[in-house]
């Protein structure tokens, strides 16, 4: 199998590692990893693109690659330069540091880089790894995705359905805040919402008399319903939800 890691926390981030791990071990004594993620952080970027500017790539080893762009980039770039001479077989992004659940799906660039592999017609997962007061302070914050990721993976791809659909399936999961021993099982939920919880901007005025902005999260602890990623992850279950880039609301279309 050949497999391409990326990320939204960057070349250098811990959880990156831990993904690497994760696709070694799919990927077999005759397979291929090869890592594509940001050269600096990019979280929070959700799907976007270097469409109007030039990205530098530079090459680390023979299978790793640092781009200076966002996670959707660098799928692009493994795909078409990279890899072009034989695609990858599946796309692993992440294991991101935080939880990918609910609201923050529409946010993340974890989630966008799953998102580009699957409209490029390539099966992808993203991982994320909740975080809370009991793993946060342990040695190894990602136990539990590393402990889990290919259980997980495998199980996704064995399990996943033929998809003729014009916008192509890709896999959302997120492992629980705690440690892998502590996790209670698989939940296949749906994306919740946290509800009153936002993101939110706070100014600061400089002594130059200029202002600037603070982005800041929400409560990521917010009980939801309880068949959605967020809740079952608060209760030590590993979420998966299937995703698609269509974001058409059915629901109202006669109505309107």
């Amino acid at each position: 199998m050949r497999i391409l890691v990326t990320n939204d926390d960057g070349i250098n981030a811990p959880g990156l590692k831990v993904a690497e791990t994760i696709a070694r071990d799919l990927a077999g004594p005759n397979g291929t990893v090869w890592t594509v993620a940001p050269a600096m952080e990019r979280s929070g970027v959700g799907h976007c693109i270097s469409y109007t500017n030039p990205m530098l790539i530079t090459q680390i080893n023979p299978h790793r690659y640092a781009v200076e762009g966002n996670p959707a980039d660098c799928v692009l770039a493994g795909i078409y330069h990279v890899m072009q001479d034989s695609r990858p077989d599946l796309i692993i992004s992440g294991v991101n540091r935080g939880n990918n659940s609910g609201e923050n799906v529409l946010y993340s660039g974890t989630i966008g880089a799953a998102m580009e592999g699957a409209l490029q017609g390539i099966p992808s997962i993203a991982l994320s790894q909740y975080y809370g007061p009991n793993n946060r302070d342990m040695d190894d914050p990602f136990d539990a995705s590393l402990h889990h990721g290919k259980t997980i993976i495998d199980r996704i791809l064995n399990a996943a359905p033929n998809d003729d659909g014009e916008y192509k399936l890709f896999y959302n999961v997120n492992f629980p805040p705690v440690a892998a021993a502590a996790v209670q099982g698989i939940k296949v939920v749906r994306q919740g919402r946290r509800v009153g919880t936002n993101f939110s901007a706070t100014p600061h005025t400089a002594k130059s008399g200029r202002d600037f902005l603070f982005i800041h999260g929400g409560n990521q602890h917010v009980e939801t319903d309880a068949d959605t990623d967020v809740q079952a992850n608060m209760d030590g279950y590993i979420s998966i939800t299937p995703l698609r880039a269509d974001l058409t609301a059915y629901d109202v279309l006669k109505e309107i």
